[in-house]
């Protein structure tokens, strides 16, 4: 990917660009929230219609100007099917074409590496790739969320959409106007994710919670990591979550911690994602201070928004004495030969129904087995850390997130609990992982 000399050497123009906040385009905002209506309607005018859109380059006016966009739109695209809508914005001196190709690492990394995946899991879903005017975002007057509106009324009304599943992803420049979305559309769009950005394109309104994932290098020269928590924080309010000051891995570790906040309002979470290594960059490659699209991040950010898939989700509700069971392996998440030593590691083995295998989640999002012994994995802890039981002591290491994916995370990490190495068979042992969307990573309760 190279994206990042470019950048740097413009950096100072971009420090430079104004955030003025401009009129609120109401009428548009309310168009938009007609559409929804107040029972949140799930499809679009477009549904059931002979499609008026098609992969590729459009034209639209907005503000007095013609604005362009790049649209993909699924292969066997079904009219009465509604589809995620999915905005990706490209950096200060990029292009649309940059986002949609994916530059130089082509199709892995087109849309960020969205594209992909969501091909991979034969999720619906229609990318846009919106051009900035003189290849930025700098919203003067608003006029860049006015073309946000015009875009999506025009592919909503064109293209079978599901109104509920509008999300928003940008790095840099397109991270800033990603940031300027969640401030003044909380009501159009479900998700954002903000790479590496700082407030740059305004943030108009910026009351309302909507759900927010950041992503920031500690070693970023651009727009430093105290932007990105300026961000984050604008949402740790509004979603209601408890403060904190979330870990960040130190400089040289060439790794990443995701955090998950705690206390937010049901569906609207904050996640803050910081790594060490590359520096501006959306495409952090753990081991190295360098890039790629073979990056954690794409991972991370479709787990973010396929969350919403139904959407909001429902907030799991604490299970009591039940089989936790990989969805690849058919076996049971196991305390070997039934011992209690602190410190022993969970394995994968044959469901038998013991005790050993009976879980209990309980409303302080720990995972109890024998009644007074917690699964946990130490503070700090970060890829292949050993998921273990010990005595339960009620801190933030012994919390699990059960998700609606299917995935259990982490509390403190947001690192998923993994099979390792894919592994199936008895005696395969647990630990915590980057979330990959592997079917080791996903886990059904029974009882």
């Amino acid at each position: 990917m190279k994206r990042t000399p470019l950048l740097l050497s413009l950096a100072a123009a971009l420090l430079l660009v104004l955030t003025g906040t401009g009129s609120s385009f109401a009428s548009g905002l309310g168009a938009l929230a007609s559409v929804r209506g107040a029972g949140g309607v799930n499809a679009t005018a477009g549904c059931g219609k002979v499609p008026t859109l098609t992969s590729g380059t459009h034209t639209i006016q907005s503000g007095g100007q013609n604005r362009t966009y790049i649209l993909r739109v699924p292969a066997g695209y079904d009219n009465n099917h509604p589809y995620r809508l999915v905005f990706g914005f490209h950096w200060r001196g990029g292009t649309a074409n940059d986002v949609d190709s994916g530059g130089t690492d082509g199709y892995n990394w087109s849309y960020y590496g969205l594209r992909r995946l969501a091909d991979n899991a034969n999720n619906s879903t229609i990318f846009v790739a919106p051009q900035g005017n003189g290849n930025g975002w700098a919203n003067p007057g608003g006029q860049d969320v006015a073309f946000v509106d015009a875009m999506v009324n025009q592919i909503e009304s064109g293209l079978c959409v599901d109104t509920t599943q509008l999300f928003s992803a940008g790095f840099s420049y397109g991270g800033a106007m990603s940031y300027a979305l969640a401030c003044s559309r909380a009501t159009v769009f479900r998700a954002v994710a903000v790479y590496s950005g700082a407030n740059l394109s305004g943030c108009n309104g910026g009351t309302q919670p909507i759900a927010y994932m950041g992503l920031h290098g500690g070693r970023d020269n651009v727009l430093p990591i105290a932007s990105g928590r300026q961000l984050r924080d604008t949402f740790v309010r509004n979603n209601g979550c408890t403060p904190q000051n979330p870990p960040e891995p130190a400089y040289g570790s060439l790794t990443h911690i995701i955090t998950t906040y705690s206390g937010c309002r049901s569906g609207y979470p904050v996640v803050w994602a910081a790594f060490d290594g590359a520096g501006h960059d959306p495409g952090p490659i753990d081991g190295s201070t360098g890039d790629g699209w073979r990056t954690w991040t794409s991972a991370a950010v479709w787990q973010f928004f396929t969350q919403f898939d139904s959407g909001t989700p429902p907030t799991p509700q604490p299970t009591d004495n039940q089989e936790i069971v990989g969805q690849q392996s058919g076996r049971c998440l196991d305390i070997n030969n039934s011992t209690t030593a602190n410190g022993t590691q969970a394995q994968l083995w044959d469901c038998n129904g013991g005790a050993n295998q009976r879980w209990t989640h309980t409303t302080g999002k720990q995972l109890v087995v024998y009644g007074n012994k917690c699964l946990g994995v130490g503070q700090g802890a970060g890829n292949g850390a050993p998921a273990a039981i010990w005595d339960c002591n009620g801190q933030a290491d012994q919390q699990w997130n059960i998700n609606p994916d299917g995935t259990i995370t982490a509390a403190q990490s947001g690192l998923c609990l993994d099979a390792s190495g894919q592994g199936t068979g008895n005696g395969t042992k647990v630990q915590l992982w980057s979330c990959s969307g592997g079917a080791n990573q996903h886990w059904r309760l029974q009882s």
